[in-house]
């Protein structure tokens, strides 16, 4: 009775865990959550009075599905600051999270058996998305070694005649690997020739450390500009979770044109005050605000990969960016699912385990979360690794 669609469709490993860590807590149990890809910090001020002013001066009637002029305009005026990259109006399309911007392009350009690129470790929404469009992700297996980034090599082995696309993630979910420029130009060069689409998820940008540059992707090169669709949008670095306010960049009005057609099928436009709310963001109004969480991710990473990788038996390679850890537990377990199913019902502590993301052996930790409840958690992940040792 259900479609072939939605049957091949799996739920969020990361949504699901989080539900059962919320729920647990409800009964009274003792849990503590590290499987949430969100941030501890509350949205800025200055971002909330801009709601509460749409709001009083009547701001709340449908818009255009692409988003309001001021909103767009907004979005050029960050790409041309920040990243050097500039798009007309026509190329923008603004929807309800980036998820949703993933979801327009994969049902927009996806046909059935379809290839699609996906390195992993990968969010774990990209294949569900390829899959959703009668696609075929084709999964390239990255790892410690690696610092979790694909080569040239494994790139252009990967590329069949049925390749659409590639996804690339920096910093990136669940990893925190940053792609540098040489690295991205190095790509770039694989794909010199063909018709193939780079979709470049930029959610992350503004959370990098150790004095890791952010590099756009379509900023490297002429030919990457022209056939990377960037997705962004405000959720992670400036606390908007809830708020569901993501977008696009591509120079190729023509899909964008037809995204918009999808859009205005199903959701329409983004809720009319968060789009007057991501103004001040994207115009660089709470810059210090995310310089502040930035540096508080920063100090919580740094302690936390030093407590890890005191823990005999697993080990966790230093994130450049993003707000998470991927822990190596491949010397104690390579089942993550069981490792991480035990770890929550005798420890009460919450991770995702690493099969979720395509690589088994691993778990992710997300330290948005304040630092006595970042030691807390460790230690009792010790505990529980030294009982699986002994």
């Amino acid at each position: 009775m259900f479609s072939r669609r939605i049957q091949a469709l799996s739920p969020s490993m990361t949504i699901a865990v989080s539900t059962l860590a919320r729920e647990l807590k409800a009964q009274g149990k003792d849990i503590l959550s590290f499987s949430a890809g969100e941030p501890d910090f509350d949205t800025p001020e200055r971002i909330k009075e801009a709601a509460i002013e749409a709001i009083r001066q009547g701001r709340t009637k449908y818009t255009s599905v692409a988003g309001i002029p001021e909103l767009l305009d907004a979005i050029q005026e960050k790409f041309r600051r920040e990243n050097g990259l500039h798009y007309e109006r026509e190329h923008l399309l603004v929807s309800n999270g980036a998820k949703q911007s993933l979801f327009n392009l994969t049902q927009t350009l996806i046909d059935e058996g379809d290839e699609v690129i996906i390195p992993a470790p990968y969010w774990v929404t990209y294949p569900e998305l390829v899959k959703y469009a009668g696609g075929k992700p084709i999964i390239i297996d990255t790892d410690d070694r690696s610092g979790f980034k694909i080569s040239p090599a494994q790139l252009e082995a990967a590329i069949t005649p049925r390749t659409k696309m590639l996804i690339l993630t920096s910093p990136s979910n669940p990893t925190g690997s940053v792609y540098s420029r040489e690295e991205l130009e190095a790509l770039g060069e694989v794909l010199k020739g063909t018709a193939i689409k780079v979709v470049s998820d930029e959610m992350y940008e503004k959370l990098v450390f150790d004095g890791t540059e952010f590099t756009a992707t379509a900023s490297v090169s002429e030919d990457l500009y022209q056939r990377t669709v960037t997705v962004n949008g405000l959720s992670k670095s400036v606390a908007m979770t809830g708020w569901r306010m993501g977008y696009l960049a591509t120079p190729d009005a023509e899909l964008v044109k037809k995204m918009i057609s999808l859009q205005s099928q199903s959701t329409s436009n983004v809720n009319t005050p968060t789009q007057y709310a991501s103004i001040p963001p994207l115009l660089g109004e709470v810059d210090e605000e995310i310089e502040t969480m930035r540096q508080a991710f920063e100090a919580r990473m740094h302690e936390a990969v030093t407590l890890f990788n005191e823990i005999e038996g697993i080990s966790v390679l230093k994130p450049q960016g993003a707000f998470y850890l991927f822990v190596n537990i491949k010397d104690i377990s390579n089942d993550s699912m069981q490792f991480s199913q035990e770890l929550l019902k005798r420890y009460g502590v919450a991770v995702v385990p690493g099969i979720g993301f395509g690589s088994e052996g691993y778990f992710r930790f997300s330290y948005a979360a304040d630092i006595v409840t970042i030691r807390e958690g460790i230690r009792r992940i010790e505990k529980f690794v030294q009982e699986l040792r002994s």
